[in-house]
């Protein structure tokens, strides 16, 4: 009797124990689960923001004596679409405030992920700023303001319709290749990349061609020339709206359109 009640003895133990681990396991998966859905991509569009800003930055100084467009619009596309393909799986790879907010309103992204995303599009930009400001020589990074963006107040008006094209040809290639299920692709990181290299080499003596909030906040910040820093932010605002209303009210699919159903 002795031996079959050591034998019970430690079988009821062991079946106190068991719910115990799974109930540890259960909860570090949802650690997990939450880091991963909500933590891990804002420190992707962070990252990566921060990379991409700090080769559009290092593009524009180092091109300084030579001027043009092509060497940024180079390095702008190619840094994009390698930056997208890298991070897209973990966070999208918006890595543009305009862009969060058109896959948002297209349905493409939760709205609890928006702000933190765009705050992190900031930061990045402001570090990535900062770093290129870091391994330049002062004269060359004084002579191309660090990469910000420069606009005569006379020609404010025509540069805030061109970035809003320009951001409305970006956000509908994003929106369509990405969000809207008829239409999405695999090689759309490619594509933007295309996008933005493209852009930039027919609008860049235009307006700069920025298209991006977080691009010229922070070189903006970096080398505090903030003039005429708003067309920026209503230029890409603007044009990622009008991408929006075109998707949702005309060319989007049976899920994304909101009329005509």
């Amino acid at each position: 009797m002795s031996g079959l009640e050591s034998k019970t003895e430690v079988f009821t133990v062991t079946e106190m124990g068991e719910p115990k681990v799974e109930k540890d396991i259960g909860n570090r998966s949802k650690i997990r689960c939450k880091y991963e859905l909500y933590v891990q991509p804002c420190l992707a569009e962070l990252l990566g923001t921060c990379l991409f800003v700090f080769v559009g930055c290092a593009s524009v100084i180092g091109n300084v004596e030579t001027g043009g467009v092509i060497q940024p619009a180079v390095a702008h596309g190619l840094a994009l679409g390698v930056l997208i393909t890298v991070f897209g799986q973990i966070s999208g790879g918006h890595f543009n405030p305009a862009v969060s907010l058109s896959v948002y309103l297209c349905g493409g992204m939760k709205l609890i992920l928006l702000v933190p995303y765009i705050v992190a599009q900031m930061a990045g930009g402001v570090v990535g700023a900062f770093l290129s400001k870091a391994v330049y020589p002062s004269n060359n990074y004084t002579a191309s303001l660090g990469g910000a963006f420069k606009v005569v107040s006379a020609d404010a008006g025509r540069s805030t319709l061109v970035e809003m094209l320009l951001t409305l040809i970006l956000t509908m290639v994003v929106c369509l290749g990405a969000v809207n299920r008829r239409t999405q692709t695999d090689g759309v990181p490619f594509c933007i990349g295309l996008t933005v290299a493209a852009n930039i080499l027919a609008g860049g003596t235009l307006s700069g061609a920025c298209m991006n909030p977080a691009r010229a906040f922070g070189p903006a910040m970096a080398a505090n020339h903030w003039d005429n820093h708003w067309v920026f932010w209503v230029g890409p605002v603007a044009g990622a709206l009008l991408t929006v209303s075109i998707i949702r009210l005309l060319i989007g699919d049976h899920k994304t359109r909101v009329v005509l159903k």
